[in-house]
C-alpha cells in the first residue's frame, strides 16, 4: 500500500467546494446522531517560541462512509518576520479507519481553508432566506474567497459587499472573483444590511452593531477562534436565532465566548447547534425568523471530512505523490 502526499496545490486543484459541502455536511449530522468520535482540542503552549501546537482527532460514520484522521496545526505569531514562515501551518493525517494504515499526509492549510467556507455553506443553506441574493463579507483575507464559493453554491448571490480595513485586499479581492460575481466595496453597515453576512477578521472588539444588519440577515461569525475575540455586538448574539457549532468550543473560543464570560449570554440564548438542524431534530429557519447567527469555531470532524474529499478526488485523477511510507 501506499501513502498519498498532497500538497496545498493539489489539494486545491482536485477539490470541489460543492463536494466539501457536502462532506461536512454529512459529518454535522453523524455529529448530531452520536455517530463521531471528537476528543476536545489540546494544545501544546510553547511560551518560549511564542507560539503552540494544536491537536485535532476525529473519527465519523456518516452511513455511506467514514473516516479518521488527524489535524495538527500551529500558530507561531513571529514566523512571518523572523523566520519567514506562515502564522499558521497545517498538516493532516488521514487514516483508513478499518486498519490505521496512513492513506495520506496533506496540507492542513487548504483543508481548514476549504472546510470553514463549507460549514458557512451549510449554515447559510439552513439558515439563510431562500431568495437570498447579496452577500456582505467583512474580512478580505484568505478565508474570504471559499466563504463566497461556498455561499454562492448553495445561493445564487448576484451581489457581493466587501469590506477590510486594507485596500489592497479588497482590490485583489474584486480581480480574483469580479469577473463572475458583481463585487463592490462598501462599508460595514452596507454589507452587513446583506441577505447574507460572514465576518473573516481577527477583531477582539465588535465591529458589526444590531442597527447595521437586515431585518432577516443570516450572519457567519467565522474570525472568532480564540478566547477574547468577537466580531458581533453581543445585543446581536441576544436578538438573533444563534446557532452554534459546538458548545465547548464556542463557550471557550467562538463569537459567544466574550459576552459568556461575562454573563451576558447563557445557555437558554443558544438555540441549536447546526448538526441538529442538519439532523433534523430542531428546526432551522422559518417564517418567524428575523436575524440568525451561525458561531463557528472549526471542528475537527470538518477537517477531516474534507481530507476525505481531497484524498478521495486525488486518488481517482492519480495526483499526489505516492510513497510507500511504511513498506509493507
Amino acid at each position: 500500500m501506499e501513502t498519498l502526499l498532497l500538497d496545498r496545490a493539489t489539494v486545491e486543484a482536485t477539490v470541489d467546494i460543492e463536494d466539501v459541502i457536502e462532506a461536512v455536511e454529512d459529518a454535522f449530522e453523524a455529529y448530531a446522531r452520536g455517530d463521531a468520535i471528537m476528543p476536545p482540542k489540546s494544545y501544546i503552549e510553547l511560551d518560549e517560541y511564542n507560539g503552540d501546537f494544536r491537536s485535532m482527532p476525529a473519527y465519523m460514520d456518516a452511513g455511506d462512509w467514514d473516516a479518521a484522521g488527524l489535524k495538527w496545526v500551529n500558530v507561531h505569531p513571529d514566523n512571518p518576520s523572523t523566520h519567514n514562515l506562515p502564522t499558521v501551518m497545517g498538516t493532516i493525517i488521514y487514516s483508513d479507519p478499518a486498519t490505521a494504515y496512513p492513506l495520506a499526509i496533506m496540507d492542513g492549510t487548504s483543508v481548514t481553508l476549504l472546510r470553514t467556507g463549507a460549514a458557512a455553506g451549510v449554515a447559510t443553506d439552513y439558515l439563510a432566506v431562500e431568495d437570498a441574493r447579496s452577500l456582505g463579507i467583512i474580512g478580505a483575507g484568505v478565508q474570504a474567497d471559499t466563504q463566497l464559493a461556498a455561499i454562492a453554491a448553495v445561493r445564487d448571490i448576484k451581489e457581493v459587499v466587501i469590506n477590510d480595513v486594507d485596500e489592497e485586499a479588497i482590490d485583489a479581492f474584486i480581480d480574483r472573483f469580479g469577473d463572475r460575481f458583481k463585487i463592490r466595496a462598501g462599508s460595514v453597515e452596507e454589507a452587513a444590511a446583506c441577505d447574507v453576512l460572514s465576518t473573516v477578521t481577527p477583531v477582539t472588539s465588535p465591529i458589526v452593531d444590531l442597527e447595521d444588519v437586515g431585518e432577516h440577515t443570516h450572519i457567519n461569525a467565522m474570525g472568532a477562534d480564540a478566547a477574547g475575540k468577537q466580531e458581533l455586538d453581543p445585543s446581536i448574539l441576544q436578538s438573533a436565532m444563534l446557532v452554534i457549532d459546538d458548545y465547548d468550543q464556542c463557550v471557550h473560543s467562538g463569537e459567544i465566548n466574550v459576552p459568556w464570560e461575562a454573563g451576558f449570554l447563557d445557555e437558554a440564548d443558544i438555540d441549536a447547534q447546526l448538526g441538529d438542524i442538519v439532523h433534523g431534530s430542531v428546526q432551522g429557519r422559518d417564517a418567524s425568523t428575523g436575524i440568525s447567527v451561525f458561531d463557528s469555531t472549526g471542528l475537527a470532524i470538518q477537517d477531516i471530512a474534507t481530507a476525505r474529499v481531497a484524498y478521495e478526488s486525488a486518488n481517482e485523477e492519480g495526483l499526489g505523490d505516492p510513497l510507500d511510507l511504511l513498506r509493507v
